[in-house]
């Protein structure tokens, strides 16, 4: 029989994945939702918040000033490719753009090998959050990933409000439907294009550097998290921040629960050598089977943004 405190210790760490993924998807869904671009190199500014917030945490042991470093570290690097490339892809087609982003990549994942050299680097959980809190009797959980869940579900909040209910989201969803009427009406798109952007690398550098503690902090950290950031915007439809928040955490829970539990299910109904082998194959397409679910039967998401 399954240990219920063990249910729920995976349940909270498949929401804390699933949040985590919200930062990068959220970001990249408005980019390919307001700017119709395809950015492959979303992952880079995870990295460059996992390297650049480990860096700072290290030199004044300040975790407070290495999320605020981090975060303007990868929203300013995202300001400044988007002035110096990405003004210049947005008329290209997609193939274009995805030929331009990889390079991006490989520029990127070289450029933290020559700051920071070959080796990995190994950031640490601050004192204060490093201990555990007894969500039930029995049950203790690491602060730092409630923490972590704490974060990603003020972030969603805070974003709710800003594209719902602000002249700023307004904007943002104008230049979603129809960005030449809101050049006419006198809005310079330029600069909403680099607030967007910087605002979706700045999450992805939040998303880099609290995975950091938990994961290693290494060059090319970010692709396996882009592939997930894009499976969610899939899921949840391109352009909706509900439907990536809604998103994320979907893949987040099936993703992880797939993982701890699959193969013992398994091993019930097969042998263990068998279900040793299976378990961890199918686990790992689990979140693809979902996307291809979700589409059979919703072809533009879960929740589409309105085309009026």
């Amino acid at each position: 029989m399954v240990d219920p405190l063990l249910v729920l210790a995976q349940a909270l760490n498949g929401m804390q994945f699933g949040v985590m993924l919200f930062l990068m998807a959220a970001g990249l869904t408005l980019v390919f939702g307001i700017m119709n671009l395809v950015n492959l190199a979303h992952g880079s500014f995870y990295m460059i918040g996992a390297y650049v917030a480990a860096t700072t945490f290290q030199t004044t042991h300040s975790f407070l000033l290495a999320v605020v470093v981090g975060m303007a570290a990868g929203a300013a690097v995202g300001v400044a490719v988007e002035i110096a490339v990405f003004r210049r892809l947005y008329a290209r087609d997609h193939l274009d753009q995805v030929l331009a982003t990889f390079g991006l990549i490989l520029f990127f994942n070289e450029m933290v090998r020559m700051i920071w050299g070959p080796t990995a680097l190994y950031a640490t959980v601050p004192e204060f959050l490093a201990g555990q809190v007894q969500i039930l009797p029995g049950a203790p959980y690491p602060a730092y990933r409630l923490a972590i869940i704490g974060v990603g579900l003020a972030v969603a909040a805070l974003l709710y409000v800003v594209v719902g209910k602000t002249r700023l989201g307004m904007l943002i969803r104008a230049g979603a439907s129809n960005r030449e009427m809101v050049g006419a009406l006198g809005i310079n798109v330029k600069i909403l294009y680099t607030l967007v952007f910087g605002l979706g690398a700045g999450l992805a550098a939040l998303a880099g550097l609290m995975a950091g503690p938990i994961f290693t902090v290494e060059s090319g950290m970010g692709e396996h998290v882009l592939i997930l950031a894009f499976v969610v915007i899939v899921i949840g439809g391109i352009g909706s921040i509900r439907g990536a928040f809604v998103a994320a955490l979907l893949v987040g829970f099936v993703d992880t629960m797939g993982r701890a539990f699959l193969r013992p299910l398994l091993a019930i109904v097969m042998t263990a050598s068998a279900a040793d082998d299976a378990g961890p194959a199918l686990a790992s397409v689990l979140i693809y089977l979902l996307m291809a679910a979700v589409l059979f039967f919703r072809p533009r998401g879960l929740f589409p943004p309105r085309t009026r």
